[in-house]
């Protein structure tokens, strides 16, 4: 039962972080209007099992004026809301009351600051502890996310102890170019599931400024703004879907194999060789697999 939506409300950000895995930069396209952020809470009325609604990007603060009305939309009509931000906009902590004020406001019910060595290295004194004190001084509901840079280890349960890669980083869009290189790799017939989403009953989606609705990014059901989003999703069903259903089935092993997709014999994670072939298969089926700035390309 899908509880959740996440707006990207945009891919632009003043960062551009190595692991992120919508590939937002400086220069990146697409932000949503006053209007499709109106047209999305529609729907989400007509699905009936909506709880939460997130505002993230990107980086959302770069549209301020949107995004505290976007918020006020969705908070009048019930929905617990939530907002991700790198807090680049904090100079100090006095600053950062003025902006996270109406926020406090409004009455956000969690507010997830990054905070780690993508965003700010290993700066100890970096404007996100200015931002999480001032939440903390107005009393909101605060908590950092903090993704780790991919990690070996050696995996007991695996025969011959082998070395599997893990972390907060998932092997995805911006990561597969900045990340993957000198990490253990697997053989690609063992990646036979997906263990990072829940394809067959999603409880969240994200959905972005082009119309894609994301299971996983760059991975959609198809797009709300030709199909209404309420409609997709009482429709969507995981086992016909064109990706999904063989990623269910099988994994990325299957998935290269129905389609017969040549690819290397080895990666780094079931993210990465999903990633890899997806990509390949980005003009066999546009619906499914969008918008292409998410796999690196304009």
């Amino acid at each position: 039962m899908l509880t959740q939506i996440h707006f990207l409300l945009t891919y632009l950000c003043n960062m551009e972080c190595d692991h992120c895995f919508v590939y937002s930069n400086p220069n990146a396209k697409g932000t949503f209007s006053l209007n499709q952020i109106k047209n999305v809470l529609d729907e989400l009325d007509k699905i009936g099992t909506i709880e939460w609604v997130y505002f993230e990007g990107g980086e959302p603060f770069m549209f301020y004026p949107l995004m505290v009305e976007g918020i006020k939309l969705a908070k009048n009509r019930g929905y617990k809301i939530g907002v991700v931000t790198n807090a680049y906009w904090v100079t100090s902590e006095e600053d950062a009351l003025l902006w996270l004020k109406p926020l406090h406001e409004l009455g956000i019910s969690d507010l997830s600051i990054s905070d780690d060595e993508f965003h700010y290295e290993n700066e100890k004194d970096n404007f996100t502890k200015l931002a999480y004190a001032a939440a903390k001084n107005l009393g909101m509901p605060v908590g950092s996310i903090c993704i780790d840079k991919p990690e070996v280890h050696t995996e007991i349960t695996r025969s011959k102890g082998e070395s599997v890669v893990d972390g907060g980083a998932l092997l995805k869009g911006r990561a597969v170019e900045k990340l993957t290189e000198n990490l253990p790799r697997r053989k690609s017939e063992e990646f036979t599931e997906c263990p990072e989403e829940d394809l067959k009953n999603p409880k969240r989606v994200h959905v972005d400024p082009y119309g894609y609705v994301h299971i996983c990014q760059g991975l959609v059901m198809g797009n709300m703004w030709e199909t209404p989003l309420s409609e997709m999703v009482k429709n969507y069903d995981a086992e016909t879907h064109a990706i999904c259903g063989s990623l269910l089935s099988g994994g990325p092993a299957l998935l290269a194999k129905k389609y017969d997709v040549e690819h290397e014999k080895e990666y780094a994670s079931a993210c990465h060789f999903c990633y890899e072939v997806r990509k390949t298969l980005l003009d066999r089926f546009p619906k499914y697999l969008a918008p292409r700035q998410i796999y690196g390309l304009e």
